[in-house]
């Protein structure tokens, strides 16, 4: 495939070549004044060239707003682009395709996908993008929006397949490095779309949820671990505090205590600091002889 590159073309300021066509078609309306007057008809064979060439001319004027282009094609040859903003005028017989260079946002449907672990979910994105090349835009792709849309929706599907959704462990996942996945996405974005003479901008995810299929299994699953970590948590902290109180009666010599009492001392203190619900304590006032 032949590759284009964009390229400056020649271009004439719009408003000396208007004048021109405007001193031209005077001109030709005092000749046909003049051949009807004196009933001269050779006059008409100049008037006439002189209208074609007027109409001619009025063709090649082209007018280009802040941020836009114009490819110039003449009879299927590539010569330039016109990128300064103002009224120009160009070759006639050429043909001008606009071409946007403002900053376009492409917003994705929501796609349903497999992440890394199989599980389904539902991902979308916002792809910033716009036109660096117009050359490449216009020639080496046949619909450069079409294929820019094509291309962001294959890169989400094969990123997200890449990662799971949560990870308990340090990986990396969608919902806990969004940021790291985003630049990814840009890179793989940036690497599909630069034969279209697009540069990204920027790309980030906009939705992520499990499937409507398995998200209240998920939800449960994520308030099981939730639970576990908080208990191991709870437990390590009772565990920290009864051997500190052990400790603390036996350096002051406050009570002292068997491996039997000390067991249920440890069972009785676990008991009140790991329980869900409020202990009764149940106070001893002694040891009742008989």
């Amino acid at each position: 495939m032949e590759t284009i590159t964009e390229k400056s073309t020649n271009k004439m300021n719009g408003f000396v070549v208007l004048f021109l066509v405007i001193a031209l078609l005077i001109f030709n309306i005092y000749l046909l004044y003049t051949g009807i007057r004196t009933d001269e008809t050779s006059i008409l064979w100049v008037f006439i060239p002189g209208m074609i060439l007027f109409f001619i001319m009025f063709g090649s004027f082209t007018v280009v707003q802040p941020n836009d282009s114009r490819v110039i094609i003449f009879f299927g040859k590539y010569i330039g682009t016109i990128r300064q903003s103002g009224f120009w005028a160009i070759n006639p017989f050429t043909e001008k395709r606009k071409v946007s260079l403002r900053i376009h946002n492409f917003n994705s449907d929501k796609i349903k996908v497999n992440d890394l672990h199989g599980n389904p979910i539902e991902i979308a994105a916002v792809i910033v993008w716009r036109v660096v090349d117009s050359a490449r835009a216009v020639f080496d792709v046949q619909n450069y929006e079409g294929f820019v849309a094509i291309q962001s929706e294959t890169a989400i599907r094969g990123l997200a397949s890449e990662y799971a959704y949560d990870s308990a462990d340090e990986k990396e996942s969608l919902r806990g490095n969004q940021q790291e996945i985003s630049e990814n996405m840009k890179k793989q974005l940036q690497l599909r779309l630069q034969i279209a003479g697009v540069e990204v901008l920027e790309s980030r995810i906009t939705h992520l949820a499990y499937a409507p299929e398995i998200a209240q299994a998920m939800l449960r699953r994520q308030q099981a671990t939730a639970v576990i970590a908080a208990r191991a948590k709870i437990v390590e902290g009772a565990v920290g505090m009864v051997d500190m109180a052990l400790k603390s009666l036996s350096e002051q010599h406050i009570v002292n205590l068997d491996e039997d009492k000390k067991a249920t001392m440890v069972n009785n203190l676990l008991v009140a600091l790991v329980s869900e619900s409020q202990a009764q304590p149940v106070i001893n006032t002694g040891t009742l002889y008989q």
